[in-house]
């Protein structure tokens, strides 16, 4: 087994200390020759940490094939000095392979004492939300602006191990030390990734609303609402969607809305309409207390579609229940609606999850 150990610029891309102290933090990396810890073998392992003084870079490379346990030996005795485990789909392939190279030669190591911290999962939740083609490194690097050219992948380099076990050639050995150093000095730069699921998982406050209109192209005059909320975190990469009735702008710490209101009658469906007849005159239900002094002419058994009520005036839309009554344009509408006024958003609670009914409504929309 041969170690590289020396200090690394990292650049300052996150606020690390968000994720916990700077000393109990460990970045770490793997390369393996193939895809399952149990046929195929490890044979280098990256880290970088904080010394209280600077970066450094420690790797633990496999010079021989059956330096494997010693890879491992070294590695998980140098983690327990650390707190938090930094990667990128670690919980989903890097940590499972090393658990399962343990199991093979019978090494009695696990992760047990630390927390682990995947930049992957993460953000997976907000994918559809920050428009990723993919989940995959590069695709992240793509939508923050990072340009980093790998030489060669992971899956390129398998045969340049095997090949240096054979002729131990420097040139193959650098290319593979190079390699997994580079995919830990580019870890920073996807880090500001971290700010949406920061964001999201924070209170947004809503800090204006003003009731507007404009006149669309028929020359009629439409209402719609401007919304302002700020949080307390801020994104690196603004977002925009228009996915009608909302449109939008993530920026920095600011969530900008403009919400089309409906202007006119909508209904109210009532859901035990077994209880209600519709009066075809009136184009209304009533509870059958009261239809029984109807005549039987004007009153038939209220359905599922005809047992509503009706309300003139001004509404939001809401993406998921909030409020009540909501009210809809016709049965099984896919939005429904509530009474507008400046007080429905005037609750904190209120305010917070009607930006987020905002925010996943649009993201349903990018599928």
């Amino acid at each position: 087994m041969i170690t590289i150990k020396h200090p690394v610029d990292l650049p300052d891309t996150y606020p690390l200390e968000r994720i916990g102290a700077l000393k109990d933090l460990l970045f770490f990396d793997i390369e393996t020759t193939g895809f399952s810890g149990d046929t195929s073998q490890l044979y280098l392992i990256g880290c970088t940490y904080h010394d209280g003084f600077g970066w450094k870079l420690i790797q633990w490379f496999a010079d021989t094939k059956d330096s494997e346990g010693q890879l491992l030996e070294a590695f998980f005795t140098f983690m327990e000095r650390f707190k938090v485990l930094v990667h990128f789909n670690g919980d989903g392939f890097d940590i499972p392979y090393l658990l399962k190279c343990c199991k093979r030669l019978g090494l009695n190591y696990d992760f047990d004492s630390i927390a682990s911290l995947d930049i992957y999962k993460k953000i997976k939740p907000y994918r559809t939300l920050l428009g990723l083609e993919n989940m995959k490194q590069k695709s992240i690097e793509s939508f923050l602006g990072v340009n980093r050219e790998d030489r060669y992948s992971g899956g390129q380099l398998i045969n340049v191990y095997r090949e240096y076990l054979v002729t131990h050639e420097s040139f193959l050995y650098d290319l593979l030390i190079l390699h997994n150093e580079d995919d830990l000095k580019g870890m920073p730069s996807i880090l500001p990734v971290l700010n949406y699921p920061d964001l999201m998982e924070s209170p947004f406050a809503l800090a204006d609303q003003q009731l507007c209109s404009y006149d669309d192209v028929l020359g009629n005059n439409r209402p719609f609402l401007n919304l302002t909320f700020k949080n307390s975190y801020a994104v690196p990469v603004p977002l925009e969607y228009d996915s009608p009735p909302v449109s939008l702008e993530l920026h920095q710490d600011t969530l900008t809305c403009n919400i089309a209101l409906f202007e006119g009658e909508l209904k109210y469906f009532y859901p035990n309409y077994k209880d209600y007849y519709y009066l075809p005159m009136e184009d209304t239900a009533v509870h059958k207390s009261i239809g029984e002094y109807v005549e039987k002419s004007a009153r038939t058994k209220a359905t599922a579609k005809t047992c509503y009520t009706k309300k003139s005036g001004l509404f939001l839309p809401q993406f998921e229940p909030l409020w009540t009554p909501a009210l809809q344009p016709d049965y099984k509408a896919p939005l429904t609606y509530t009474e507008y006024s400046p007080e429905l958003l005037s609750d904190s609670r209120c305010a917070d999850s009607y930006a987020r009914q905002v925010l996943s409504y649009v993201s349903r929309k990018k599928k």
